[in-house]
């Protein structure tokens, strides 16, 4: 799906972001809902996983009663064996901002995705156009050789992207592929090059942004208890309904420790084991969230629990 045309006055470029992020599970939809309820302001969701249905436990989707506190956007889009993308989410975005501008409600970002907050800011980065040939023949070649073995020859030519994209999220290892082989520079070059303030020769859209900072000890910590309830909630029986349903497509197959809980669901992975690998991939996440957080210089860091300190970044601590 193409985005929206871009107009003079599009909603993303007239809109202030307000927006509260950090790694996961450093408490940012707590802090969210004190800092929403307080200032008249509804939540956006900036995750690229929550816009699933029926993946609810395991990416820590805001529940029925947090939902009626604070009313929540761009959660629940589409089924899980759905691609969904950056430019899908922009164009989904654009119809949220416009309602809430048409009741003039503050919008208030909240998520973790690095990506979808660098494209808010400075827009989708101005890469190759996709050539139908050339993709085909890619796809074609992934088809043949399978993913793990089509992300190892990612790996090759453009180590930052094979980090950054799952072995089995198809659709972008095709499409970082595809970038190579037609330009002959690594997609990862491309968007580097791409709107990083001075760098690239734009400051992009105004923004006031708040991180939640919690330290290493205490995240891993808070994401181990936070693993263990997710299994006592029933984590391992709501993967298997999605796998039995229509399955994991090639965006939500990345949804941390859906893998992991499917193995523990079907016997051949210790609970402790699933526990200690879920913990672990989510630290490397976390870390690679902070990497991507320091392209992002202005972003205010504050504690999981200083809604005033939120509020006042924002603007919104004497109703401004």
């Amino acid at each position: 799906m193409d985005p929206a045309p871009r107009t003079p006055d599009d909603i993303l470029d007239r809109s202030e972001l307000c927006c509260l992020v950090g790694p996961t599970a450093s408490g940012k939809s707590e802090l969210a809902l004190a800092v929403a309820e307080r200032a008249g302001a509804e939540i956006v969701s900036l995750d690229s996983m929550l816009v699933y249905r029926g993946m609810d436990i395991g990416t820590a989707k805001p529940d029925a009663a947090m939902r009626a506190r604070v009313p929540h956007h761009m959660l629940d889009r589409v089924e899980p064996e759905e691609p969904y993308d950056l430019q899908r989410y922009l164009t989904d975005v654009r119809v949220v901002l416009e309602e809430l501008e048409r009741r003039d409600v503050r919008a208030l970002f909240v998520g973790g995705t690095a990506l979808y907050l660098k494209a808010l800011v400075y827009g989708l980065f101005p890469g190759p156009p996709a050539d139908r040939e050339l993709r085909a023949r890619v796809e074609e070649e992934v088809r043949e050789e399978g993913p793990a073995a089509a992300h190892r020859r990612l790996a090759a030519i453009d180590p930052p992207a094979a980090e950054r994209i799952h072995a089995n999220d198809t659709r972008r290892v095709v499409r970082a592929l595809e970038v190579h082989a037609q330009t002959g520079r690594p997609l990862s070059q491309w968007q580097r090059e791409w709107g990083w303030g001075a760098a690239g020769g734009a400051e992009g859209r105004a923004r006031r942004l708040v991180g939640v900072r919690l330290g290493g000890a205490e995240l891993e910590a808070r994401v181990e208890r936070r693993t263990e309830a997710m299994l006592d909630a029933g984590w391992a029986a709501e993967a298997a309904a999605v796998r039995t349903a229509g399955g994991f497509g090639p965006s939500a197959v990345a949804a941390l420790g859906y893998a992991e809980v499917l193995e523990l669901h079907d016997g051949t992975l210790a609970r402790e084991e699933c526990v200690a690998r879920i913990v672990l991939r989510t630290r490397q996440f976390a870390r690679r969230q902070r990497t991507w957080y320091r392209k992002f210089p202005e972003i205010r860091w504050v504690g999981a629990a200083a809604a005033d300190e939120a509020l006042e970044v924002f603007g919104w601590a004497k109703g401004g």
